[in-house]
Protein backbone atom coordinates (compact mmCIF):
# COMPACT_ATOMS: atom_id res chain seq x y z
CA UNK A 1 0.00 0.00 0.00
CA UNK A 2 1.56 3.17 -1.06
CA UNK A 3 1.97 6.07 1.26
CA UNK A 4 0.01 8.69 1.64
CA UNK A 5 1.00 11.64 -0.89
CA UNK A 6 -0.32 14.37 0.83
CA UNK A 7 0.02 15.07 4.13
CA UNK A 8 0.63 18.42 6.16
CA UNK A 9 2.16 18.45 9.84
CA UNK A 10 -0.34 19.39 12.58
CA UNK A 11 2.18 21.05 14.67
CA UNK A 12 5.08 23.65 14.29
CA UNK A 13 7.71 21.66 14.67
CA UNK A 14 6.88 19.25 12.10
CA UNK A 15 7.75 21.65 9.40
CA UNK A 16 10.48 20.91 7.07
CA UNK A 17 9.78 16.84 7.87
CA UNK A 18 8.43 14.80 4.97
CA UNK A 19 5.09 13.01 5.94
CA UNK A 20 5.70 9.96 3.80
CA UNK A 21 9.30 9.55 5.53
CA UNK A 22 7.59 9.65 9.01
CA UNK A 23 5.01 7.66 8.06
CA UNK A 24 7.57 4.66 6.57
CA UNK A 25 9.75 5.13 9.99
CA UNK A 26 6.75 5.06 12.36
CA UNK A 27 4.90 1.75 10.95
CA UNK A 28 9.00 0.35 10.71
CA UNK A 29 8.62 0.28 14.30
CA UNK A 30 5.58 -1.05 14.77
CA UNK A 31 6.18 -3.85 12.46
CA UNK A 32 9.21 -4.49 14.68
CA UNK A 33 6.94 -4.39 17.92
CA UNK A 34 3.99 -7.06 16.38
CA UNK A 35 6.19 -9.25 14.35
CA UNK A 36 8.17 -9.83 18.10
CA UNK A 37 4.53 -10.56 19.67
CA UNK A 38 4.61 -13.96 18.00
CA UNK A 39 7.56 -14.59 15.98
CA UNK A 40 8.78 -16.77 19.11
CA UNK A 41 5.77 -18.88 18.37
CA UNK A 42 7.64 -21.65 16.16
CA UNK A 43 10.93 -21.22 17.60
CA UNK A 44 9.35 -22.58 21.16
CA UNK A 45 10.69 -26.21 20.57
CA UNK A 46 14.16 -25.14 19.60
CA UNK A 47 14.49 -22.71 22.60
CA UNK A 48 13.06 -25.20 24.76
CA UNK A 49 15.73 -27.62 23.53
CA UNK A 50 18.53 -24.77 23.80
CA UNK A 51 17.59 -23.95 26.67
CA UNK A 52 16.60 -26.82 28.75
CA UNK A 53 12.84 -25.07 29.76
CA UNK A 54 10.17 -26.68 30.94
CA UNK A 55 6.70 -26.73 29.71
CA UNK A 56 5.41 -24.13 31.94
CA UNK A 57 8.30 -22.11 32.10
CA UNK A 58 8.29 -21.96 28.15
CA UNK A 59 4.77 -20.18 28.60
CA UNK A 60 6.30 -16.86 29.89
CA UNK A 61 8.52 -16.49 27.21
CA UNK A 62 5.72 -15.22 25.49
CA UNK A 63 3.44 -14.07 27.93
CA UNK A 64 6.29 -11.15 29.82
CA UNK A 65 7.14 -10.03 26.82
CA UNK A 66 2.72 -9.12 25.93
CA UNK A 67 2.18 -8.71 29.62
CA UNK A 68 4.99 -5.75 29.66
CA UNK A 69 3.82 -4.02 26.44
CA UNK A 70 0.00 -4.27 27.61
CA UNK A 71 0.73 -2.71 31.12
CA UNK A 72 2.85 0.15 30.00
CA UNK A 73 1.50 1.51 27.16
CA UNK A 74 -0.71 3.70 28.90
CA UNK A 75 2.40 5.41 30.63
CA UNK A 76 4.28 4.67 27.59
CA UNK A 77 1.68 7.33 25.91
CA UNK A 78 1.73 9.76 28.87
CA UNK A 79 5.63 10.13 29.00
CA UNK A 80 5.31 10.47 25.51
CA UNK A 81 2.80 13.57 25.90
CA UNK A 82 4.63 15.46 28.42
CA UNK A 83 8.65 14.69 28.03
CA UNK A 84 8.32 14.31 23.97
CA UNK A 85 7.59 11.67 21.69
CA UNK A 86 10.48 11.17 19.88
CA UNK A 87 12.37 11.33 22.94
CA UNK A 88 10.42 8.04 24.12
CA UNK A 89 10.72 6.45 20.51
CA UNK A 90 14.48 6.77 20.71
CA UNK A 91 14.35 5.39 24.42
CA UNK A 92 12.24 2.30 23.86
CA UNK A 93 13.84 1.41 20.33
CA UNK A 94 17.34 1.51 22.62
CA UNK A 95 16.12 -0.57 25.50
CA UNK A 96 14.07 -3.37 23.24
CA UNK A 97 17.70 -3.50 20.94
CA UNK A 98 19.68 -3.93 24.00
CA UNK A 99 16.85 -6.50 25.45
CA UNK A 100 16.86 -8.25 21.80
CA UNK A 101 20.80 -8.62 22.43
CA UNK A 102 20.65 -10.12 25.87
CA UNK A 103 17.34 -12.52 24.97
CA UNK A 104 19.75 -13.98 22.05
CA UNK A 105 22.61 -14.68 24.36
CA UNK A 106 20.65 -16.19 27.20
CA UNK A 107 21.74 -19.04 28.78
CA UNK A 108 18.74 -20.04 31.27
CA UNK A 109 15.31 -19.60 30.69
CA UNK A 110 15.40 -17.03 33.73
CA UNK A 111 17.38 -14.80 31.52
CA UNK A 112 15.66 -15.19 28.35
CA UNK A 113 12.14 -14.67 30.04
CA UNK A 114 13.25 -11.37 31.84
CA UNK A 115 15.08 -9.76 28.59
CA UNK A 116 11.80 -10.62 27.09
CA UNK A 117 10.21 -8.13 30.06
CA UNK A 118 12.04 -6.07 28.96
CA UNK A 119 11.89 -6.12 25.45
CA UNK A 120 7.91 -5.58 25.99
CA UNK A 121 8.88 -2.41 28.27
CA UNK A 122 10.46 -1.09 25.45
CA UNK A 123 8.16 -1.97 22.73
CA UNK A 124 5.56 0.29 25.25
CA UNK A 125 7.71 3.15 25.08
CA UNK A 126 7.33 2.84 21.12
CA UNK A 127 4.17 2.28 20.22
CA UNK A 128 2.12 5.14 21.69
CA UNK A 129 4.62 7.54 20.54
CA UNK A 130 4.41 6.20 16.95
CA UNK A 131 0.99 5.98 16.92
CA UNK A 132 0.51 9.79 18.37
CA UNK A 133 3.55 11.07 15.93
CA UNK A 134 1.71 9.82 12.98
CA UNK A 135 -2.22 11.31 14.20
CA UNK A 136 -0.37 14.53 14.84
CA UNK A 137 1.67 14.96 11.37
CA UNK A 138 -1.82 13.87 9.03
CA UNK A 139 -4.35 16.37 9.16
CA UNK A 140 -7.88 14.63 9.84
CA UNK A 141 -9.93 13.21 6.88
CA UNK A 142 -8.67 11.66 4.05
CA UNK A 143 -4.59 11.72 4.70
CA UNK A 144 -4.44 10.65 8.13
CA UNK A 145 -6.88 7.69 7.31
CA UNK A 146 -4.57 6.95 4.52
CA UNK A 147 -1.86 6.62 6.84
CA UNK A 148 -3.52 4.82 9.39
CA UNK A 149 -4.68 2.19 6.58
CA UNK A 150 -1.18 1.69 6.09
CA UNK A 151 -0.58 1.41 10.25
CA UNK A 152 -3.29 -1.00 10.15
CA UNK A 153 -2.92 -3.12 7.86
CA UNK A 154 1.49 -3.55 9.01
CA UNK A 155 -0.09 -4.11 12.39
CA UNK A 156 -2.31 -7.50 11.41
CA UNK A 157 0.31 -8.30 8.98
CA UNK A 158 3.56 -8.29 10.98
CA UNK A 159 1.83 -11.21 13.34
CA UNK A 160 1.74 -13.28 10.89
CA UNK A 161 4.55 -12.17 9.24
CA UNK A 162 6.31 -13.13 12.95
CA UNK A 163 4.95 -16.59 12.85
CA UNK A 164 6.30 -17.17 9.26
CA UNK A 165 9.86 -15.66 10.27
CA UNK A 166 9.96 -17.23 13.07
CA UNK A 167 9.93 -20.72 11.64
CA UNK A 168 12.56 -19.76 8.77
CA UNK A 169 15.11 -18.52 11.20
CA UNK A 170 14.82 -21.63 13.77
CA UNK A 171 15.16 -23.87 11.17
CA UNK A 172 17.96 -21.81 9.65
CA UNK A 173 20.55 -20.05 11.36
CA UNK A 174 19.01 -20.77 15.26
CA UNK A 175 16.49 -19.55 17.10
CA UNK A 176 18.78 -16.54 18.52
CA UNK A 177 18.53 -15.02 15.26
CA UNK A 178 15.07 -14.29 16.01
CA UNK A 179 15.85 -11.82 18.69
CA UNK A 180 19.34 -10.47 16.86
CA UNK A 181 17.58 -9.52 14.06
CA UNK A 182 16.24 -6.52 15.99
CA UNK A 183 19.58 -5.41 17.34
CA UNK A 184 20.58 -3.31 13.88
CA UNK A 185 17.19 -2.19 13.59
CA UNK A 186 16.67 -0.55 17.29
CA UNK A 187 19.82 1.28 17.23
CA UNK A 188 19.58 2.26 14.14
CA UNK A 189 16.30 3.93 14.22
CA UNK A 190 17.15 5.65 17.32
CA UNK A 191 20.29 6.95 15.89
CA UNK A 192 18.39 8.62 12.71
CA UNK A 193 14.93 9.29 14.49
CA UNK A 194 16.63 12.96 15.05
CA UNK A 195 16.86 13.63 11.00
CA UNK A 196 13.18 11.98 10.50
CA UNK A 197 10.76 12.69 13.08
CA UNK A 198 9.73 16.15 14.91
CA UNK A 199 9.86 16.63 18.60
CA UNK A 200 6.69 16.91 19.91
CA UNK A 201 6.68 19.86 22.35
CA UNK A 202 6.18 17.87 25.93
CA UNK A 203 3.72 18.83 28.81
CA UNK A 204 4.06 20.17 32.09
CA UNK A 205 6.85 18.32 32.93
CA UNK A 206 6.99 19.42 36.67
CA UNK A 207 2.98 18.18 37.26
CA UNK A 208 3.74 14.37 36.56
CA UNK A 209 1.58 12.09 37.65
CA UNK A 210 3.64 9.63 39.68
CA UNK A 211 1.09 8.10 41.77
CA UNK A 212 -1.54 7.50 39.14
CA UNK A 213 1.19 6.18 37.10
CA UNK A 214 1.86 3.49 39.25
CA UNK A 215 -1.78 2.43 40.46
CA UNK A 216 -2.64 2.64 36.44
CA UNK A 217 0.08 0.60 35.57
CA UNK A 218 0.18 -2.06 38.74
CA UNK A 219 -3.52 -2.59 37.53
CA UNK A 220 -3.00 -3.24 33.82
CA UNK A 221 0.10 -5.36 34.63
CA UNK A 222 -1.50 -7.59 36.86
CA UNK A 223 -4.87 -7.67 34.78
CA UNK A 224 -2.90 -8.65 31.87
CA UNK A 225 -1.24 -11.32 33.88
CA UNK A 226 -3.74 -12.81 35.43
CA UNK A 227 -6.14 -13.24 32.51
CA UNK A 228 -3.30 -14.56 30.95
CA UNK A 229 -2.67 -17.58 33.64
CA UNK A 230 -6.16 -17.89 34.38
CA UNK A 231 -6.68 -20.49 31.46
CA UNK A 232 -3.60 -22.70 33.14
CA UNK A 233 -4.44 -21.83 36.77
CA UNK A 234 -8.23 -21.63 36.49
CA UNK A 235 -11.00 -18.82 36.67
CA UNK A 236 -12.03 -20.19 40.10
CA UNK A 237 -8.98 -20.61 42.07
CA UNK A 238 -8.20 -18.15 45.43
CA UNK A 239 -4.96 -16.81 43.00
CA UNK A 240 -7.42 -15.85 40.10
CA UNK A 241 -9.88 -14.37 41.98
CA UNK A 242 -7.79 -12.53 44.15
CA UNK A 243 -5.81 -11.04 41.66
CA UNK A 244 -8.73 -9.72 40.12
CA UNK A 245 -10.24 -7.94 43.22
CA UNK A 246 -6.38 -6.56 43.68
CA UNK A 247 -7.18 -5.24 40.17
CA UNK A 248 -10.18 -3.78 41.11
CA UNK A 249 -8.95 -1.80 44.16
CA UNK A 250 -5.86 -0.69 41.77
CA UNK A 251 -8.15 0.96 39.60
CA UNK A 252 -10.54 2.17 42.01
CA UNK A 253 -7.84 3.85 43.92
CA UNK A 254 -6.42 5.24 40.27
CA UNK A 255 -10.13 6.71 39.82
CA UNK A 256 -9.85 8.32 42.78
CA UNK A 257 -6.39 10.33 41.92
CA UNK A 258 -7.06 11.26 38.76
CA UNK A 259 -9.94 13.09 40.06
CA UNK A 260 -8.25 15.10 41.95
CA UNK A 261 -4.77 16.08 40.72
CA UNK A 262 -4.51 19.08 38.82
CA UNK A 263 -2.15 16.61 35.74
CA UNK A 264 -3.71 13.63 35.53
CA UNK A 265 -2.26 10.82 34.63
CA UNK A 266 -5.49 10.17 32.23
CA UNK A 267 -7.85 12.99 32.06
CA UNK A 268 -11.45 11.51 33.03
CA UNK A 269 -12.74 13.85 30.71
CA UNK A 270 -11.93 12.10 27.33
CA UNK A 271 -14.02 9.48 27.94
CA UNK A 272 -16.73 12.20 27.11
CA UNK A 273 -15.78 11.48 23.77
CA UNK A 274 -18.62 8.90 22.52
CA UNK A 275 -16.74 8.14 18.99
CA UNK A 276 -13.63 7.42 21.03
CA UNK A 277 -14.83 5.45 24.14
CA UNK A 278 -16.59 2.98 21.93
CA UNK A 279 -13.93 1.90 19.87
CA UNK A 280 -11.98 1.34 22.91
CA UNK A 281 -14.86 -0.92 23.88
CA UNK A 282 -15.15 -2.68 20.96
CA UNK A 283 -11.42 -2.73 20.55
CA UNK A 284 -11.15 -5.12 23.53
CA UNK A 285 -14.08 -7.28 21.76
CA UNK A 286 -12.62 -7.65 18.55
CA UNK A 287 -9.31 -8.28 19.52
CA UNK A 288 -10.31 -11.20 21.59
CA UNK A 289 -12.08 -12.05 18.93
CA UNK A 290 -9.19 -12.55 16.67
CA UNK A 291 -6.38 -13.26 18.96
CA UNK A 292 -8.53 -16.53 19.86
CA UNK A 293 -8.75 -16.76 15.88
CA UNK A 294 -4.73 -16.72 15.02
CA UNK A 295 -3.92 -19.07 18.43
CA UNK A 296 -6.63 -21.68 17.43
CA UNK A 297 -6.14 -21.53 13.63
CA UNK A 298 -2.59 -22.50 14.23
CA UNK A 299 -3.62 -25.31 16.49
CA UNK A 300 -5.85 -26.45 14.45
CA UNK A 301 -4.00 -26.31 10.88
CA UNK A 302 -1.05 -28.53 12.91
CA UNK A 303 -3.22 -30.66 15.11
CA UNK A 304 -6.34 -31.72 12.86
CA UNK A 305 -4.84 -31.10 8.96
CA UNK A 306 -1.23 -32.46 9.72
CA UNK A 307 0.49 -28.99 8.80
CA UNK A 308 3.62 -28.86 9.72
CA UNK A 309 4.88 -25.22 11.60
CA UNK A 310 6.06 -24.04 8.68
CA UNK A 311 3.04 -25.22 6.45
CA UNK A 312 1.15 -23.27 8.83
CA UNK A 313 2.65 -20.20 8.85
CA UNK A 314 2.76 -20.21 4.54
CA UNK A 315 -1.02 -20.77 4.82
CA UNK A 316 -1.44 -17.43 6.34
CA UNK A 317 -0.19 -15.62 3.28
CA UNK A 318 -3.72 -14.89 1.29
CA UNK A 319 -5.21 -13.63 4.98
CA UNK A 320 -1.92 -11.60 5.67
CA UNK A 321 -2.83 -10.11 2.02
CA UNK A 322 -6.59 -9.45 2.46
CA UNK A 323 -5.58 -7.66 6.33
CA UNK A 324 -3.60 -5.32 3.87
CA UNK A 325 -6.50 -5.04 1.27
CA UNK A 326 -9.23 -4.54 4.15
CA UNK A 327 -7.58 -1.81 5.37
CA UNK A 328 -6.97 -0.16 2.18
CA UNK A 329 -10.88 -0.26 1.54
CA UNK A 330 -11.55 0.91 5.15
CA UNK A 331 -9.15 3.54 4.94
CA UNK A 332 -10.91 5.00 1.65
CA UNK A 333 -14.60 4.41 3.03
CA UNK A 334 -13.90 6.42 6.08
CA UNK A 335 -13.54 9.39 4.55
CA UNK A 336 -17.72 9.29 2.80
CA UNK A 337 -19.19 7.59 6.09
CA UNK A 338 -18.85 7.22 9.42
CA UNK A 339 -16.86 4.45 11.36
CA UNK A 340 -20.00 2.47 12.42
CA UNK A 341 -21.20 1.17 9.17
CA UNK A 342 -17.60 0.28 8.25
CA UNK A 343 -17.06 -1.44 11.19
CA UNK A 344 -20.34 -3.19 11.36
CA UNK A 345 -19.30 -4.39 7.87
CA UNK A 346 -16.19 -5.71 8.75
CA UNK A 347 -17.11 -7.92 11.21
CA UNK A 348 -20.07 -9.23 9.57
CA UNK A 349 -17.59 -10.79 7.48
CA UNK A 350 -15.32 -11.80 10.36
CA UNK A 351 -18.46 -13.49 12.07
CA UNK A 352 -19.20 -15.12 9.15
CA UNK A 353 -15.73 -16.65 8.15
CA UNK A 354 -15.59 -17.75 11.83
CA UNK A 355 -18.87 -19.73 11.32
CA UNK A 356 -17.42 -21.39 8.16
CA UNK A 357 -14.25 -22.02 9.32
CA UNK A 358 -15.90 -23.69 12.48
CA UNK A 359 -17.47 -26.53 9.85
CA UNK A 360 -14.43 -27.52 8.64
CA UNK A 361 -13.73 -31.23 9.27
CA UNK A 362 -10.77 -33.29 10.15
CA UNK A 363 -10.67 -34.87 6.52
CA UNK A 364 -11.02 -31.38 4.98
CA UNK A 365 -8.85 -29.27 2.32
CA UNK A 366 -7.04 -26.07 3.29
CA UNK A 367 -8.50 -24.81 -0.38
CA UNK A 368 -12.36 -25.73 0.15
CA UNK A 369 -12.47 -24.96 3.82
CA UNK A 370 -9.75 -23.09 4.89
CA UNK A 371 -9.31 -20.42 2.29
CA UNK A 372 -12.55 -18.58 1.66
CA UNK A 373 -12.75 -18.17 5.43
CA UNK A 374 -9.53 -17.17 5.88
CA UNK A 375 -10.54 -14.30 3.06
CA UNK A 376 -13.54 -13.44 4.48
CA UNK A 377 -11.62 -12.86 7.96
CA UNK A 378 -8.34 -10.93 6.41
CA UNK A 379 -10.64 -8.61 4.68
CA UNK A 380 -12.91 -8.01 8.06
CA UNK A 381 -9.78 -7.41 10.19
CA UNK A 382 -8.07 -4.88 8.10
CA UNK A 383 -11.65 -2.77 7.88
CA UNK A 384 -12.18 -3.46 11.70
CA UNK A 385 -8.56 -2.82 12.71
CA UNK A 386 -8.41 0.68 10.45
CA UNK A 387 -11.44 2.17 11.42
CA UNK A 388 -11.28 1.47 15.05
CA UNK A 389 -8.04 3.21 15.31
CA UNK A 390 -9.47 6.34 12.86
CA UNK A 391 -12.60 6.24 15.44
CA UNK A 392 -9.94 6.07 19.03
CA UNK A 393 -8.60 10.00 17.83
CA UNK A 394 -12.28 11.61 16.93
CA UNK A 395 -12.58 14.22 19.74
CA UNK A 396 -8.42 13.72 21.66
CA UNK A 397 -6.36 17.00 21.13
CA UNK A 398 -3.25 17.06 19.74
CA UNK A 399 -1.76 17.44 23.20
CA UNK A 400 -3.25 13.93 24.77
CA UNK A 401 -2.58 11.83 21.25
CA UNK A 402 0.11 9.85 23.29
CA UNK A 403 -2.67 8.76 25.86
CA UNK A 404 -5.63 7.84 23.01
CA UNK A 405 -2.91 5.76 21.52
CA UNK A 406 -1.90 4.36 24.58
CA UNK A 407 -5.61 3.97 25.31
CA UNK A 408 -6.52 1.93 21.91
CA UNK A 409 -3.55 -0.25 22.05
CA UNK A 410 -3.90 -1.14 25.64
CA UNK A 411 -7.40 -1.58 24.73
CA UNK A 412 -5.98 -4.11 22.28
CA UNK A 413 -3.87 -6.49 24.21
CA UNK A 414 -6.40 -6.40 27.47
CA UNK A 415 -8.57 -7.83 24.91
CA UNK A 416 -6.37 -9.98 23.37
CA UNK A 417 -5.84 -11.61 26.95
CA UNK A 418 -9.34 -11.64 27.58
CA UNK A 419 -10.43 -13.40 24.33
CA UNK A 420 -8.36 -15.67 24.43
CA UNK A 421 -8.53 -16.79 28.15
CA UNK A 422 -12.45 -17.46 27.69
CA UNK A 423 -12.61 -19.16 24.22
CA UNK A 424 -9.91 -21.56 25.42
CA UNK A 425 -11.66 -22.25 28.86
CA UNK A 426 -14.95 -22.94 26.63
CA UNK A 427 -12.73 -24.78 23.88
CA UNK A 428 -11.04 -27.24 26.32
CA UNK A 429 -13.55 -27.87 28.72
CA UNK A 430 -13.73 -31.43 29.19
CA UNK A 431 -10.67 -32.33 26.88
CA UNK A 432 -8.96 -34.04 29.61
CA UNK A 433 -11.82 -36.81 29.45
CA UNK A 434 -11.78 -36.74 26.24
CA UNK A 435 -8.11 -36.93 25.60
CA UNK A 436 -7.88 -39.75 28.30
CA UNK A 437 -11.01 -41.67 26.71
CA UNK A 438 -8.97 -41.74 23.60
CA UNK A 439 -6.28 -43.76 24.78
CA UNK A 440 -4.08 -42.94 22.80
CA UNK A 441 -5.80 -44.27 19.52
CA UNK A 442 -4.54 -41.20 16.89
CA UNK A 443 -7.83 -40.64 15.17
CA UNK A 444 -9.60 -39.78 18.89
CA UNK A 445 -7.29 -37.41 19.42
CA UNK A 446 -7.44 -35.99 16.16
CA UNK A 447 -11.19 -35.75 16.77
CA UNK A 448 -11.07 -34.29 20.49
CA UNK A 449 -8.84 -31.42 18.76
CA UNK A 450 -11.23 -30.76 15.61
CA UNK A 451 -14.16 -30.69 18.32
CA UNK A 452 -12.24 -28.23 20.83
CA UNK A 453 -11.23 -25.92 18.03
CA UNK A 454 -14.63 -25.98 16.14
CA UNK A 455 -15.56 -24.96 19.65
CA UNK A 456 -13.30 -22.12 19.78
CA UNK A 457 -14.29 -20.87 16.36
CA UNK A 458 -17.90 -20.63 17.16
CA UNK A 459 -17.07 -19.28 20.66
CA UNK A 460 -15.22 -16.38 18.57
CA UNK A 461 -17.69 -15.92 16.56
CA UNK A 462 -19.66 -14.74 19.91
CA UNK A 463 -17.84 -12.43 20.35
CA UNK A 464 -17.33 -11.12 17.03
CA UNK A 465 -21.33 -10.28 17.26
CA UNK A 466 -21.41 -9.29 20.69
CA UNK A 467 -18.62 -6.43 19.42
CA UNK A 468 -21.31 -5.95 16.30
CA UNK A 469 -24.20 -5.29 18.67
CA UNK A 470 -21.87 -2.68 20.75
CA UNK A 471 -20.91 -1.05 17.46
CA UNK A 472 -24.27 -0.78 16.10
CA UNK A 473 -26.01 0.22 18.78
CA UNK A 474 -23.69 2.33 21.01
CA UNK A 475 -21.62 3.87 18.16
CA UNK A 476 -22.74 7.43 16.91
CA UNK A 477 -24.11 7.22 13.34
CA UNK A 478 -23.74 10.41 10.57
CA UNK A 479 -20.33 11.47 9.10
CA UNK A 480 -20.18 14.39 11.48
CA UNK A 481 -19.17 11.80 14.08
CA UNK A 482 -15.87 11.53 12.65
CA UNK A 483 -14.85 15.32 12.91
CA UNK A 484 -12.64 15.64 15.46
CA UNK A 485 -13.87 19.75 16.40
CA UNK A 486 -17.50 18.34 16.34
CA UNK A 487 -16.89 15.58 18.88
CA UNK A 488 -15.19 17.81 21.33
CA UNK A 489 -17.78 20.80 21.23
CA UNK A 490 -20.72 18.13 21.37
CA UNK A 491 -19.12 15.33 23.95
CA UNK A 492 -17.38 18.09 26.75
CA UNK A 493 -18.48 20.87 27.81
CA UNK A 494 -16.41 24.11 26.88
CA UNK A 495 -15.04 24.86 30.49
CA UNK A 496 -13.75 21.34 30.90
CA UNK A 497 -10.71 22.13 28.45
CA UNK A 498 -9.07 24.70 26.42
CA UNK A 499 -9.06 21.49 23.54
CA UNK A 500 -13.10 22.15 23.95
CA UNK A 501 -12.82 25.48 23.93
CA UNK A 502 -11.08 25.55 20.31
CA UNK A 503 -13.21 23.11 18.86
CA UNK A 504 -16.06 25.20 19.84
CA UNK A 505 -14.47 28.22 18.09
CA UNK A 506 -13.90 25.98 15.15
CA UNK A 507 -17.34 24.89 15.06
Amino acid sequence: MAAPDSATSRSGPGAGFSPGVILAFVCMGQFMVFTDVSIVNLALPSIQDGLGMTDVSLNYIVTAYATMLGGFLLFGGRLADTFGRRRMMQIGFTIFALASLTSGLAENGTMLIASRAVQGFGAAMITPAALATLTNTFEEGAARNKALGVWGSLSGIASIIGVMLGGVLADGPGWQWIFWINVPIGLGAALIAPRIIPESKGGERGKFDTFGAITLTAGLLLLIFTLGEATHVGWGTFRTIGSLAAVVVLFATFLTIESKVASPMMPLRIFRLKTMRVANIAAVLVFGTFTALFFFASLFMQDVFGFSPMKAGFAYVPLAVCVALGAGIASGLVTKMAARPVVVMGLGLSVVGLLLIARAPADGSYLVDLLGPFILLGLGCGMVFVTLQIAAFVGVSDKEAGIGAGLINTSQEAGGALGLGVVATIAYSGMATKMAAAGGDEAAIVKANESANQTAFLSAAVLGVIALLVVAFLMPRGQQSMNSAEARAQDEPAEDSDSALAATSEK
